[in-house]
């Protein structure tokens, strides 16, 4: 990615493009990345922001540019603090007479406040309705063939795109959701039996129920961090890597004046990556060392069910380095082992080959 794209959504799938995935003996991350699997969003939350202000307001507020977006369309954002800090991480959509922030249930005490704090003489109000939206995921090379067979036609749709459609005489929501590595789709009623209705039918098509586990395996391997994880509230945007939150024509908000000078100097000191592990497994928060000096730290670690040369499990993990640890291709250790970065996106021959130098 480069820093410079404005572009609010994605028209590609870079799903599509990632060739075929290989085997796993654990039948839930082969689903994952072979079939289809599905799993509940019940840790997913929802806030309703309405107003005559909302779309001036909250564009005021987020990194992307809301003001772009059109009734159906949806983009990933930061919510950021006055020195840049990323307070918060969240989908927005846009719909005909609101706009909906698609973020974890943990993060709405705090996101509401936070968000509440900057109205002051602006028509928006905020409404959390979680406990009014129901959803399931469904995530795999063949996860949109088995909703096609529901009557579910989600092929189509573009990364973050909203659309309604019909089914067993009633309407769901389907989210065509941030999937690098493999396509993932969200579902969503505001009917609890509707959804469970939706899993069973999708487990009779094929689909593998999928637990917390595999489902940060594929995290792992799509190169995704986590909020409260692996980006927390002293992180800038771009030491994050995740360029597709950033828009840097759609004008002012808050912490811009941040992001823009990291911008015109050309990048920061250190960045988000994916890393292979030679050694014992670490727990997160691992100190990173190059030169005898600290040069980062490891955030998610995973070993996950992926055989290879390396062996039964590939040990991934994602965290920061320093730039100039990277630069200069010396080895980066961690108490137990080596570290050795490699693409933040999965690719097949991390488990072809013995891993490359740092």
């Amino acid at each position: 990615m480069t820093l410079m794209t404005p572009a609010a959504t994605s028209n590609t799938h870079p799903a599509e493009t990632s060739g075929i995935q290989p085997s796993s003996p654990d039948p839930q991350l082969n689903a994952l990345l072979q079939g289809a699997a599905i799993a509940n969003l019940e840790q997913t939350g929802w806030i309703r922001v309405t107003g005559s202000d909302r779309v001036r307001w909250l564009n005021g507020m987020a990194t992307n540019s809301v003001q772009d977006l059109t009734a159906g369309s949806g983009a990933y954002n930061f919510f950021l603090n006055a020195q840049g800090r990323i307070q918060a991480v969240g989908n927005i959509f846009a719909a005909a007479d609101e706009l909906l922030i698609e973020t974890s249930r943990q993060q709405i005490a705090t996101l509401i406040p936070y968000l509440d704090h900057y109205i002051i003489m602006d028509d928006v109000e905020l409404a959390d309705i979680s406990a009014e939206r129901h959803g399931l995921t469904i995530i795999g090379p063949q996860a949109a063939t088995l909703l096609a067979g529901l009557g579910l036609s989600a092929d189509a749709l573009k990364e973050l795109e909203n659309r309604t459609l019909s089914w067993n005489s009633t309407t769901v929501s389907v989210i065509r959701a941030y999937g690098p590595l493999v396509p993932r789709y969200e579902i969503w009623s505001d009917r609890a039996d509707d959804i469970l209705a939706l899993q069973k039918a999708l487990e009779e098509a094929g689909a593998t129920p999928c637990e917390p586990a595999a489902l940060d395996w594929l995290r792992l391997l799509e190169g995704t961090p986590l909020y409260g994880v692996d980006i927390r509230d002293r992180d800038l945007p771009q030491e994050t890597n995740q360029t597709r939150a950033l828009h840097f024509n759609k004008g002012c908000y808050l912490g811009q004046e941040i992001v823009e000078r990291i911008r015109s100097r050309g990048n920061v000191h250190r960045t988000f990556t994916a890393f292979l592990l030679d050694g014992t497994l670490p727990e997160p928060g691992a100190i990173l060392q190059s030169a005898g000096k600290p040069a980062g730290e490891l955030t998610s670690v995973a070993a996950i069910p992926l055989p290879g040369n390396h062996g039964p499990n590939l040990q991934r993990a994602l965290g920061y380095i320093r730039r100039e640890a990277l630069e200069r291709h010396e080895p980066v250790q961690y108490s137990g082992g080596t570290v050795h970065s490699v693409s933040s996106l999965f690719l097949a021959a991390e488990i072809e080959s013995p891993p490359p130098s740092i």
